[in-house]
Order: C-alpha cells, then structure tokens, then sequence
C-alpha cells in the first residue's frame, strides 16, 4: 500500500510539472540540457548548448527566448536526428504571434524561430539543438580574484564548465564535479523544482601556476 502511495505521489508530481510547463508556454519535455561553456572573463561571454523537444502536435516551428540583458551571437540549429542544420530566424514576440497563433511566449522580447524539418506528429516530438554565444556582463563577471557566474536557471538539467585553468571555490546549489577531457571542469546539476527558477552562484579563480622542474628553461 505504501509503495502505491508513493507511485501515486510521484506521478502527481510528474503531472504537475508537465502541466505548468504547458501553461507557462514552455511546451518543452523533462530532457531539456542547457550547456554553458564559460569563456575568457574579459570577454563575460559564455557559449550554450541548448537541447529541447518540441511536442506541440503539427508545431512547425520552436521559440528559444533570447534573455533580456544578454546579447546574443553566433546562433546555430541543428537537428540531432541527422546532424543537419535547421533554419532559423530572430523574431519579436508579436511576429510569433501572428505566425504561430498557438505559441504562448508573453507579450514583449525576442525569440529564435526555428523552422522544423516536419511538424511534430501527433503523440510525437521533435528534438533540436541551439547553439548561441551570449554576452552578459550582469551573469559573468569578475570579483577580485574570483570569477562569478550568477544566473537564475529555470531548465531540469544544466551544466557550466569553467574555462581552462579554473578551480571552483564556491557553488550555490548541489553539484557534481566532472573534468573534461581537455581539462575543464564541468559542474552538472539538476533543478528539483516543478517548473521554478534555480539560483545558481558558482565562484571559481585560476589556478595557481606550477614551478618549473629544475633544468627547466624560464
């Protein structure tokens, strides 16, 4: 009987979150991954890799918010079910609208509109990958010797991977820690909130230079 319990009290949770996905206009699944590749500090430019599925039934199209505050760069679609590009545009929230009348993406902002290869089939869903360059000196920014990424994430998986040469001194949520196979280190967490924001902190500072070996030239 318990264990029915806590199968109907998972599945209620489950639910839930799908359902205020859909009223919050997301219309995105649980797999969302949101990659963030931070970039020199001096730049305060990190690049995202952002995996999403679409399942509007007959959807043509995807929206990806572009942030207000952050300016966007180097925007590319791919579709990973063949690794080919997938058209796309930057539009206002009022030309969504009247393209795409179903949309629910709020009255004001910008929006990648990516033109999928099919509409998404009935019962069915439709996988892409967008990757942008954002700047965002109020997200990446130095303080002292630390450098600081501070942004509200609202997507269920996320990483941030420090740019070369990085420790982490401090994260504000649960993580776990992952090296790169060029040495980076990745931070991978996930959101355990149903469809609110994850305030996330992460302080890291370079590493200290190591000493050459004796005989070494300087």
């Amino acid at each position: 009987m318990r264990k029915f319990d806590l199968f109907r009290s998972s599945l209620s949770v489950l639910i839930f979150a799908t359902l205020l996905c859909v009223a919050n206009g997301q219309f995105i699944s649980q797999d969302t991954y949101t990659r963030y590749e931070l970039l020199a500090p001096e730049t305060h430019q990190f690049k995202i890799y952002y995996e999403v599925t679409e399942l509007r039934a007959g959807s043509k199209y995807h929206y990806n918010p572009i942030r207000e505050g952050s300016e966007a760069s180097d925007e590319s679609v791919i579709d990973p079910a063949d690794g080919k590009p997938l058209k796309f545009e930057v539009v206002t929230a009022a030309q969504a609208k009247v393209d795409d009348p179903t949309a629910r993406l709020g009255q004001e902002g910008q929006f990648i509109r990516v033109h999928l290869a099919h509409p998404v089939p009935e019962r069915g869903e439709y996988r892409v990958v967008i990757i942008k360059t954002y700047k965002d000196d109020k997200s990446y920014y130095t303080e002292g010797d630390n450098i600081v990424y501070k942004r509200p994430l609202g997507i269920p998986r996320d990483s941030v991977v420090l740019p070369l040469g990085y420790e982490i001194v401090s994260c504000s949520v649960a993580t776990q820690v992952l090296t790169e196979a060029d040495g980076r280190l990745k931070l991978a967490f996930v959101n355990p909130g149903s469809g609110g924001e994850l305030q996330v902190t992460i302080r890291a500072r370079r590493l200290p230079a190591k000493p050459a070996k004796t005989g070494e030239l300087q």
